[in-house]
């Protein structure tokens, strides 16, 4: 047996180390203060597409909840900092994903997630970009930068309008691409629009960040509108054809964050899957008053898998899912 070995470099791993020392210098000349969440807690992420672990506490409680969810990103404590008060600030550390195992995906892996008070998306993009490039100088690369909205990128490469096309219009843009059409959505059919056909095209040399999307693709990203349409402030950086890093105009209202935790439940419900509980303290924390801010989540792993022009997150992890 080999197994017991690490899948990854050891020069792998002393560049991961420099990266993340990369990353604390990057923040420390801003004065974005790093910071440690839980990595438990008694609510779960409602996405109905991301699946969370938990697990059974068995020591004393005081009457709450037994069943601890393992965060799948560090946001929601976070954004309870800021409520609070502290300011800009960042977390690099493991999160959890249920499900998701392969060739680039591993059901831990590290993120990198940070916040810049009075900041847009726009605005976000930059520094995002801006982070990214200092991480591939260290491998001696660089990329060029472009940015491009929704709109304009499913105009340009694919011909049709995103917010008003058909649904024949969007199957039939897939092209060659065999797609089962029981039970999919608009949305599915764009996200298959931009893994199948999009994706794949962009240069391995190009940071692209792809902004204002679908208001049906909010997420936790404030509402604008562009040209009379409604779109979601929210962006998705690439370094060819992998995705980095998913950005917001940060969403404040209590309210509609509540709603939009309701609406992803009973999508969970419709479709027989684990119903996480709301996080209660975060709508709490965004009622106290929720400041104007821009924040962004970033795969380490992904980056790095990028650095180094692999497809294999085992290759840049010290043991992957098969070897843990």
């Amino acid at each position: 047996m080999t197994d017991w070995q690490p899948s990854a470099s050891f020069e792998t791993l002393r560049l991961r180390a420099r990266l993340n020392a990369c990353i604390r210098a990057f923040f420390a000349e801003r004065d974005v203060l790093e910071v440690e969440t839980p990595v438990m807690s008694v609510a779960g992420n409602t996405d109905p597409n991301i699946a969370s672990f938990n697990l059974q506490f068995s020591g004393r409680t005081d009457g709450a909840p037994r069943t601890r969810w393992l965060r799948t990103s560090p946001e929601y404590p976070l954004k309870r900092l800021l409520a609070a008060g502290l300011g800009d600030c960042y977390e690099l550390g493991r999160v959890f994903r249920d499900g998701e195992a392969g060739g680039r995906h591993n059901p831990e892996f590290t993120m990198l997630e940070w916040y810049r008070l009075d900041w847009d998306h726009q605005r976000l993009i930059d520094e995002t970009a801006q982070l990214v490039q200092a991480a591939l100088a260290l491998v001696g690369r660089a990329a060029t930068f472009q940015r491009v909205s929704y709109h304009e990128l499913y105009r340009q490469q694919l011909g049709i309008d995103p917010h008003t096309a058909s649904m024949e219009q969007l199957r039939s843009s897939l092209g060659e691409v065999l797609i089962d059409p029981s039970g999919l959505t608009r949305d599915d059919w764009l996200d298959l629009l931009m893994t199948h056909r999009l994706q794949p095209a962009f240069a391995s040399d190009q940071l692209l960040a792809v902004h204002d999307y679908p208001a049906s693709q909010c997420a936790l990203a404030r509402l604008g509108e562009r040209d009379g349409i409604p779109v979601a402030e929210r962006f998705e950086l690439y370094l060819g054809p992998l995705e980095l890093a998913n950005g917001y105009h940060e969403l404040a209202d209590a309210a509609e964050q509540g709603q939009r935790f309701d609406r992803d439940l009973a999508l969970r419900r419709q479709r027989g899957d684990t119903l996480p509980p709301r996080d209660e303290r975060l709508l709490e924390a965004l009622r106290a008053g929720f400041p104007h801010c821009a924040g962004v989540a970033m795969g380490i792993d992904r980056l790095l898998m990028a650095m180094l022009g692999t497809a294999f997150v085992s290759d840049v992890v010290t043991f992957d899912f098969g070897r843990a």
